[in-house]
């Protein structure tokens, strides 16, 4: 079977389809809200708008769209001035838009105006539910609570290599005017983009694992414009800081720029040179306080010494009369010393005496008897050892033989051509051994 219906080319097609959405007034001039992504610039500022699903986040549409240069500038510049930011992916718009198609390049649309005020919303909205969720999980302030030291001297400094801002802070705090010694070191970052957060996040670890060694942590950018400010609206980012075990300064943007860390760090300043000015500024508090309790010690101690030369003076001046007047009353209660302690010993003595008269008898006696019964028992053991000692026994006959002064206990021991001596009770006799 034959088709007979009319065929054209696809550019025939693409072209008809070009022509209806070219003349279709309802896309045309329409506000739209999406979601930027893959923001690239050239010569002309090139990107996408998607939506995502609010369960899922998967974009639902996805088209590309165009800033033609001629409305770019302007476009970007109010951005900037409204937001402090330039352009950049993820963040949530409302472009003014018109639909085109081309037969080559498809569907894309081209963006002639956009409303700041609905991306500063969009980004409040995220600040408040950020710091609503710190709050719930109670970590909102624990580093806004955290002390300083007196003088904090040691100070991790995080920023991008390199960077002005960087430069001016060391700068600033190393020609301090009181002479102040800081101890700095960079750990590097990324401070703006999309990898800004962990990289920063990556750098606080870094510091943690050795907090031992920093008083504080200052977080700053360097100079130029305050682009990519939004990656700082960041809940991981935020919830580190605010639970960093050291106080942290935080110095990004301008005067004007706020970001979510600025209400969960324990402080915020607006430049690098002015976190710098703080630090000092501690110090010099710190020097101030010193100088102060100096002139109030001095003061103290010429008070003190003023009046103890008064009371010197008066001294000096009772000295020549106090010596004798001290010694004439030292007599006196002396004497009176003397006079009671005689009664009293008198008094505790008599008896005492009598108790020692009395033992002195019985102890005279008890002594004798003593004596006498040890007198008694010497002379039963004298006899006793004159009985048993050796030269009685050899008066009995009994004899002793020695081999170089040992005496023989035993004939076993004894072998022939040995000289021996034998003692008797009159003497001794030297002999050697024929058989044994």
């Amino acid at each position: 079977m034959t088709n007979t219906t009319a065929t054209i080319t696809l550019e025939e097609f693409t072209s008809r389809l070009s022509g209806l959405i070219a003349s279709a007034s309802s896309l045309r001039n329409v506000w739209v809200t999406a979601e930027t992504s893959d923001v690239r610039r050239a010569m002309h500022c090139y990107l996408e708008l998607i939506q995502k699903n609010p369960s899922t986040g998967e974009p639902i549409a996805r088209v590309r769209a165009t800033i033609w240069r001629t409305a770019f500038a302007r476009i970007e510049s109010d951005f900037m001035a409204a937001t402090g930011s330039r352009l950049a992916s993820g963040m949530k718009v409302r472009v003014l838009v018109s639909a085109n198609y081309h037969p080559a390049y498809g569907l894309s649309l081209n963006i002639t105006d956009i409303d700041p005020v609905y991306t500063m919303g969009d980004l409040v909205r995220l600040r408040m539910e950020i710091l609503a969720r710190l709050q719930n999980e109670g970590v909102i302030d624990l580093n806004r609570s955290l002390d300083w030291p007196d003088v904090p001297l040691r100070i991790a400094v995080i920023s991008a290599p390199g960077a002005a801002g960087y430069g001016d802070f060391v700068h600033q705090l190393y020609t301090n005017p009181r002479c102040l010694r800081f101890s700095t070191r960079l750990f590097p970052a990324l401070m703006q983009g999309q990898q800004a957060p962990g990289a920063i996040i990556a750098a606080l670890e870094a510091i943690a694992a050795e907090e031992e060694q920093w008083d504080g942590v200052v977080i700053i950018r360097g100079g130029g414009a305050t682009s990519d400010l939004a990656a700082f609206e960041n809940y991981d980012l935020a919830a580190n800081i605010a639970q960093f075990p050291l106080p942290v300064i935080i110095g990004i943007g301008h005067e004007r720029d706020v970001t979510v860390l600025d209400y969960v760090a324990n402080m915020r300043v607006k430049t690098p040179t002015a976190a710098a000015e703080w630090l000092i500024g501690r110090g010099e508090y710190a020097l101030g306080r010193l100088d102060t309790l100096a002139s109030e010690i001095h003061h103290t101690a010429s008070a003190l010494i003023a009046e103890s030369r008064e009371q010197l003076a008066y001294i000096s001046a009772r000295l020549p009369y106090l010596p004798q007047a001290a010694i004439d009353n030292s007599r006196k209660r002396l004497d009176r010393a003397m006079v009671t302690l005689s009664e009293r010993a008198r008094g505790q003595l008599r008896p005492a005496m009598s108790r020692l008269d009395a033992i002195g008898e019985r102890l005279t006696a008890a002594t004798s008897s003593i004596i006498e019964r040890r007198r008694h028992r010497l002379d039963s053991i004298g006899e006793l050892i004159e009985v048993l000692s050796p030269v009685a026994t050899l008066r009995r006959g009994y004899s002793i033989t020695r081999v170089d002064g040992q005496a023989v206990t035993s004939v076993n021991s004894l072998r022939p051509g040995m000289k021996i001596e034998t003692t008797l009770a009159d003497g001794s006799i030297k002999s050697e051994i024929i058989t044994a």
